[in-house]
């Protein structure tokens, strides 16, 4: 199957030119074999008397052309595969959580889906999975995309897709019982179908305006609020910002450096404050944690 998303597209090319160069080698060797076989065989007339010991620059050329090919081709390589994860500015952000055994797939205004992920065609998208249970791996291989939604923390992965269409959505990574029945497709459909879908479905509040709830109802905003008399970070526009800690160390304050705040708060604590938040592990699932990290995302 052609793939169907513009990292696909450069895997392929990758991958053919791996193929098409180890063709060319094995054919090369091939031959030189079966060039020395017929000269040499037993009886020929070949000549046999003082056959060279030495060849400096063969030996030279043989060892480096080798060494700038692979070279070459580790660095292609390296540069297909930073892409994964360097999402196009203004990327469309979705968040997937694995469970055994399905996919739940929130968008950011509060669209959920089951087995299910919708895609506009042409339009970056950088997904951001995590898990409540066991290691799961979204897979697309019609995107040639895999990664690993991994217990206790965030990972991402981007592209675009190129081509409208339904697509096969896989578990890679044995995760139980059911693992082989984990599944689902992926839509790609045009973007004005697309913004058509989403905006149909649209029946619950957005994840910004859930989070905002949450960030009441669980006391954020008695602490983290502008107003606020407790001696306590302000959040608003701390989404993409430089963090100073006490330790010394400087983070951004991405996604998952929020989610660790909020579930490990005594990990990265601020320069200038004490240590005295408390942990909300166990008290928001996967879904309130996209909520409440959206809502910081967009509190400017």
């Amino acid at each position: 199957m052609s793939a169907a998303s513009d990292i696909g597209a450069r895997v392929d090319v990758l991958f053919l030119s791996l193929l098409a160069l180890t063709g060319v080698v094995a054919l090369g060797l091939f031959i030189v074999l079966t060039v020395f076989a017929v000269r040499y065989r037993a009886g020929s007339a070949a000549g046999r008397a003082e056959p060279p010991v030495e060849n400096r620059w063969l030996e030279l050329g043989w060892t480096f052309t080798p060494l700038a090919i692979f070279l070459g081709i580790f660095t292609w390589a390296a540069v297909v595969y930073a892409r994964f994860y360097a999402p196009s500015p203004g990327a469309m952000t979705v968040f997937v959580v694995g469970k055994q055994w399905l996919w739940k797939v929130q968008h950011a205004n509060g669209r959920r889906e089951i087995d299910e992920l919708h895609l506009p065609a042409g339009e970056p998208v950088r997904l951001l999975l995590s898990t409540e249970d066991a290691i799961h791996s979204f897979y697309v291989p019609a995107f040639r995309i895999k990664q690993d939604a991994v217990p206790g923390r965030y990972t991402s992965i981007a592209f675009t897709p190129t081509r409208e269409g339904e697509y096969w959505l896989h578990c890679a990574e044995y995760c139980g019982t059911d693992h082989a029945r984990m599944g689902g497709r992926v839509v790609v459909m045009a973007p004005a179908a697309f913004a058509k879908w989403l905006a149909e479905g649209n029946a619950a509040a957005s994840l910004a305006a859930r989070g905002f709830e949450i960030f009441r109802a669980k006391g954020c905003s008695g602490c983290h609020a502008a107003n606020s008399t407790v001696h306590a970070p302000d959040l608003a526009g701390i989404y993409g910002r430089t963090v100073h800690l006490a330790d010394g160390r400087t983070v951004i304050a991405d996604e998952a450096y929020l989610r660790d705040s909020i579930l490990l708060p005594k990990r990265d604590v601020v320069a200038g404050y004490e240590p005295i938040m408390p942990s909300f592990a166990g008290q928001l699932d996967e879904g309130e944690l996209a909520a409440l990290i959206t809502y910081l995302k967009e509190n400017k």
